[in-house]
């Protein structure tokens, strides 16, 4: 039953990572059909990352009342309806309608699912289960390449929806699993939540939701826009661009992978900053000046070999540095300060690249590098001197 659960666990990480990587990869060709400038992209991640900010702020108290496994389910199915709406969308302002019910899903699953396996599993699953989440990024730009070149952007929308839908259902169909670790649960057994501001009061915690804001700012800058800077600065086909943004998310699965099997060792603080080199080397690849696209793919894989263990060791060292019984609630407000990286940053990105030059992108992306790798560090210097685990 235990590795049944893992393995359940692993297909709903995938199906959290298959609509994040749908945007970015269609976005040249959609806001062509459907007649709105490049940057409104923007405005649909706004909505879907306005959700998720709600969404994630709930989640504690959402999974504490019915637990992970409920929660994960109903998120999984609103998201898997949310882009079967995107898929029928053929004005702007319904892809605004479907974005809302895609966020609310996309929230609440990310919160509940990572408090669950910071609480019950190892680092090394953590890394595992987010390499998961890179299949499902990896999988849908293949779909939307595929979908552009033989028929619509709608149909790639299409296609994953079902996928999707299904993984919902097979979810729904093994709820009773989700009992193996049921004497285990601790932060669902129906306690009072710290909240926002009981969280905020605790030292490390606001230098910690600074500097997951400004990884997540730069990782979603990166997903949104790889397709678009090799496009517009690069001169690459659309169509090829599509798959092409599927590099950034190959480096973070293979890292993810890779660093499973030295992350125990290692430990959480000490896979960020080998990450964060790592990430700066790709950052410098993008602005090496030599004609040869290879370079510039390289970098986007490098990239995502850096970004791999930085996401999953923040969320692992929630536990250890602030307690497992505020870990539901420290690791919410983390979704929705990412969240809100994601929603801000991004577009903030779209309106500088047309105003000035999308080639802006590599130092863009090293402001918030820097920032975040300050940030984590202070975190875990003050968690540490009260008695936390680095």
């Amino acid at each position: 039953m235990y590795s049944l659960l893992l393995a359940i666990i692993y297909l709903a990480f995938i199906s959290l990572g298959l609509p994040d990587s749908l945007l970015g990869s269609g976005w040249p060709v959609m806001h062509n059909a459907l007649n709105v400038s490049i940057s409104f992209m923007g405005i649909v991640s706004m909505v879907i990352s306005g959700g998720t900010i709600v969404s994630s702020l709930l989640s504690d108290k959402l999974t504490r009342k019915f637990g992970t496994h409920i929660v994960t389910v109903t998120s999984v199915l609103l998201t898997g309806i949310a882009l079967l709406g995107f898929s029928f969308s053929t004005q702007f302002w319904m892809l605004i309608i479907f974005a809302i019910p895609y966020g609310f899903g996309a929230g609440a699953i990310d919160a509940a699912l990572n408090n669950y396996v910071a609480l019950h599993y190892t680092s090394k699953h953590m890394s595992w289960l987010h390499c998961f989440w890179g299949v499902g990024t990896i999988i849908s730009p293949f779909v939307m390449s595929c979908a552009i070149k033989n028929s619509t952007w709608n149909n790639g929308y299409r296609i994953v929806a079902f996928i999707q839908l299904g993984i919902g259902m097979l979810l729904l169909a093994t709820l009773p699993v989700w009992k193996v670790n049921q004497k285990k649960v601790g932060a669902e057994d129906g306690a009072k939540s710290i909240g926002l501001i009981g969280a905020l009061k605790i030292k490390g915690v606001p230098t910690l939701l600074i500097g997951f804001f400004a990884y997540c700012a730069a990782e979603a800058t990166v997903m949104n826009w790889a397709s678009t800077y090799m496009v517009e600065v690069k001169g690459i086909a659309t169509e090829q661009a599509a798959r092409f943004a599927s590099l950034f998310f190959i480096g973070l699965t293979v890292g993810r992978f890779i660093g499973g099997f030295i992350m125990n060792k290692l430990g959480d603080r000490k896979m960020i900053i080998l990450g964060t080199c790592i990430l700066s080397c790709g950052i410098l690849s993008l602005v090496i000046p030599v004609q040869n696209l290879t370079v510039s793919l390289a970098g986007f894989i490098i990239i995502g070999l850096g970004c791999a263990p930085i996401y999953p060791c923040i969320i692992h060292s929630t536990p250890s540095n602030f307690g497992a019984e505020n870990s539901g609630a420290i690791i919410g407000i983390q979704m929705a300060s990412a969240y809100v990286g994601s929603t801000f940053i991004p577009p903030l990105f779209g309106l500088l690249g047309n105003s000035i030059s999308f080639q802006i992108l590599p130092a863009y992306l090293a402001i918030f590098i820097i920032v975040m790798i300050i940030m984590t560090e202070l975190t875990f210097r003050k968690t540490t001197q009260k008695g936390g685990k680095a």
